[in-house]
């Protein structure tokens, strides 16, 4: 049992001075179980099941049903029992939202909360708990019973405590919800003008362009647009950068490498180079330095030449025509982009002063999506915040 001491959370809304008390989940909520659903999947069902998939994604990834099989009711929780070692789904809960809409799928938890517990209250402590966490051994397949789910003890506040906890996390999660949802659209904005602003299919001609370039763009090879850097360093007082220091898909970096200095041998890059990481090129790994480094790894370091722009360079690569042929790769277990197949390809350049205008527009839209996604990590490091210190 916790001590008194812990009975009093670090943060609390003003007018609740009383001890929290402690509970099992079985005090607190009623718990069953779900049922399979594999012979009634459509495509064109009318009821989301309620799957690990769906509850790991937040209800992105979808299933649907013909039947209302086990229904789930608003204000109850879905809760993942089963999954794979070190997995991401075990132990997360997902809210129900409206009646007669969701269907709980085998080896999901149905919680349905008491009249004196608060849903979202329940939703946010219960959510990737560390003590269902524990189950998880790193070897097996973790399957939470039943008993354990029950068992599972916390301290509780009044339910008018609650309903204040939960109605503040309730308007973080949306705050939340709206970043990212504001994030996806600006990344699909991106991906809607790579696909518009760079010629399609052998074109010389793009969709869209800027006002007063008109001239068809010419096709070369990718060695006279880039060269490929070879020169090679092991210098203990440049940074090096390896796949696993870049968001996918992003090109920045997620920790500060600045410090990461060793002698271990890579390609010398400076700023302005290119990193294109050619080992599993699907995973998007490249990166446009405002440094100097080395770079470790599967990595193609390239420079401009005299006809190409670096910023332009930098997403010719992000475009679809480039990655084709770069995920037109060798080798299954271990892929990685063919470099005589990728330099021998022709690809379509506009003028330098066009180049330059592409290369501005795109690197003002990765600021833009940087700065939403600093806001949003910002925002997910205050919940985590507030979750320690608003529960005991």
């Amino acid at each position: 049992m916790k001590d008194n001491q812990a009975k009093y959370p670090q943060l609390r809304f003003k007018g609740f001075t009383d001890p929290w008390e402690q509970r099992k989940l079985i005090e607190v909520a009623d718990y069953r179980n779900g049922k399979a659903h594999e012979k009634d999947i459509s495509e064109n069902g009318d009821y989301i099941v309620v799957n690990s998939k769906f509850v790991s994604t937040n209800g992105a990834v979808k299933k649907f049903s013909d039947e209302l099989i086990a229904p789930l009711k608003k204000g109850e929780l879905a809760f993942v029992l089963s999954d794979v070692p070190n997995g991401r789904a075990i132990a997360r809960t997902f809210l129900i939202d409206e009646d007669n809409k969701y269907s709980l799928n085998q080896r999901i938890a149905g919680i349905a909360p008491h009249s004196d517990t608060n849903s979202y209250f329940l939703h946010s402590l219960m959510n990737r708990h560390h003590y269902f966490l524990r189950f998880d051994d790193g070897a097996g397949q973790t399957n939470l019973s039943k008993k354990e789910v029950e068992n599972w003890t916390e301290l509780y506040p009044s339910i008018e405590e609650q309903d204040k906890i939960g109605s503040f996390f309730k308007q973080l999660d949306d705050t939340i919800t709206l970043h990212q949802r504001k994030l996806a659209k600006l990344k699909e904005l991106k991906q809607g003008y790579l696909q518009k602003m760079f010629p399609q299919n052998a074109s010389k001609f793009p969709q869209l362009r800027f006002a007063g370039f008109a001239d068809a763009w010419e096709q070369r090879k990718l060695t006279e647009i880039v060269n490929r850097v070879n020169k090679s360093s092991n210098s203990d007082v440049l940074p090096k950068v390896e796949f696993e220091d870049i968001v996918s898909g992003e090109g920045r970096l997620n920790k500060d490498i600045s410090s990461k200095l060793d002698s271990r041998k890579g390609t010398l890059f400076e700023s302005e180079n290119i990193l294109y990481g050619k080992l599993r090129p699907y995973l998007k790994n490249w990166l446009f330095p405002d440094f100097e480094g080395v770079a470790l790894g599967d990595f193609w370091v390239f420079e401009a030449t005299d006809v190409s722009v670096p910023s332009f360079d930098y997403y010719l690569i992000q475009s679809d025509d480039y990655q084709k042929v770069a995920n037109n790769t060798s080798g299954t277990k271990m892929p990685r982009s063919d470099w005589k197949n990728v330099s021998s390809t022709d690809f379509a350049i506009p003028s330098k002063d066009e180049q330059k205008q592409i290369g501005a527009f795109f690197k003002q839209l990765d600021d833009t999506i940087t700065l939403h996604q600093r806001k949003l990590e910002k925002l997910q490091e205050l919940k985590k915040g507030y979750l320690q210190k608003m529960f005991c």
